[in-house]
């Protein structure tokens, strides 16, 4: 009996090929459908393979029978004409399965090569599907921050300067650790405090520069009261605010009580001779004009004050309100910042509900910050700016 293996695209084209050769007596064993799997998928079509077999002493091969049957020959010579018919038919059946070890020995590296890829593969597919969970999860953790921190006005450049800082795109962010970072960060950016300081070189003149309405007067009262009484300092104040009568009256009045002298300046000299005056004083306060921005000639004169002390201890606070808009800041800091070298005092921290301002302003500048006001109680509602409060309020904590 022979036995073969067919292939075509369809059925019906291996069994049409079975046919062909072996004639069409052949027997239709098996039919399989096989398709392509893993790396030979993209090289090779899906087939039908069909097993045929036929009696060797039928179909085609029966001619040969039938002539040898017709023509009788010695039993030798017809013994050895049907060993070499047996050789004949053996031969191309060995070839096959020779052929056929080697093709299944193919086939199955193939196989194998395809299922290592279809594994790696697989593997990259879930590592992309864990690394977009990762994404879209730190996303909505982030856009929480980040929403938070504009809701306390903190500039979306600012907020997404700190964000960024603390993002770590391989890690799955927890909501209390993203709140932690950012912080952390948020008190890194707000930097250590410069408050005034006494020391051997005497006297220390603090100017206290800003636009009008912020509050400047009041804030001196407060620090006159808190050096005075708590660290029994010798302290003169100087009303250069002269614009306002007001003024003037004010300082008087918390001075008097304080038991602490007042001069009225009017130019730099004058501003000159106090400092010579008051020589063996620890602190002397200056409450300027509060000038604005915008006024080109009283910076020019608010200038020239200021270098009236240029050679001996000083220190330049920039008072301004956090009730004032972003915009508004950015042009008065720009602005003092060209005549000056200031710390930064805000004041009216209690107006607001958002504190995003201190952030950005210090963010703007570098400048360092000082002081904090909250009320319009003496020597009590100022303190030392809270980096650490900032923060809780900038993240949503309550006060």
């Amino acid at each position: 009996m022979i036995i073969k293996k067919f292939q075509g695209s369809s059925e019906e084209e291996a069994v049409k090929k079975a046919k062909e050769e072996l004639g069409k007596d052949a027997v239709i064993m098996n039919v399989k459908a096989v398709k392509q799997k893993g790396f030979k998928r993209l090289f090779q079509k899906d087939y039908v393979e069909v097993t045929a077999a036929v009696d060797e002493g039928s179909g085609a091969k029966k001619e040969t029978t039938m002539k040898m049957t017709a023509k009788p020959a010695a039993d030798s010579h017809l013994d050895s004409r049907k060993e070499q018919s047996r050789s004949a038919d053996a031969s191309p059946i060995t070839e096959q399965r020779v052929s056929e070890g080697k093709t299944s020995a193919i086939e199955e590296r193939l196989d194998n090569l395809a299922q290592m890829l279809e594994r790696q593969m697989q593997e990259a597919e879930t590592k992309a599907e864990e690394e977009n969970a990762i994404v879209d999860h730190n996303s909505q953790m982030i856009d929480l921050v980040y929403e938070q921190l504009l809701n306390n006005e903190v500039t979306k450049e600012n907020a997404k300067e700190i964000i960024n800082e603390i993002d770590n795109p391989d890690k799955k962010l927890q909501l209390d650790d993203l709140l932690a970072g950012v912080y952390q960060k948020i008190v890194l950016k707000l930097g250590q405090m410069k408050t005034i300081e006494l020391d051997e070189d005497k006297p220390k003149v603090v100017f206290f520069i800003g636009p009008t309405g912020v509050g400047k007067t009041t804030t001196i009262a407060k620090l006159v009261s808190k050096y005075k009484l708590e660290q029994k300092c010798k302290l003169a104040i100087v009303a250069a605010d002269t614009y306002r009568i007001a003024a003037v009256e004010q300082i008087r009045t918390y001075a008097n009580i304080l038991s602490v002298p007042v001069e009225v300046i009017y130019n730099m000299e004058e501003m000159q001779e106090i400092i010579e005056k008051y020589k063996d004083y620890d602190l002397i306060f200056v409450d300027t004009a509060g000038r604005s921005h915008k006024n080109e000639e009283q910076q020019e004169d608010l200038k020239k004050l200021l270098d009236a002390a240029k050679d001996c201890n000083h220190e330049i606070y920039l008072v301004v309100s956090t009730t004032t808009k972003y915009k508004d800041l950015v042009k008065i800091t720009q602005t003092y910042s060209d005549i000056s070298n200031y710390r930064l005092l805000f004041t009216k921290i209690d107006e607001t509900s958002a504190l995003g301002n201190i952030l950005n302003i210090r963010m703007l500048t570098n400048r360092p910050l000082s002081y904090t006001t909250f009320g319009q109680n003496v020597p009590d509602d100022i303190e030392i700016t809270d980096a650490q409060f900032i923060a809780k309020q900038l993240l949503g904590g309550s006060e």
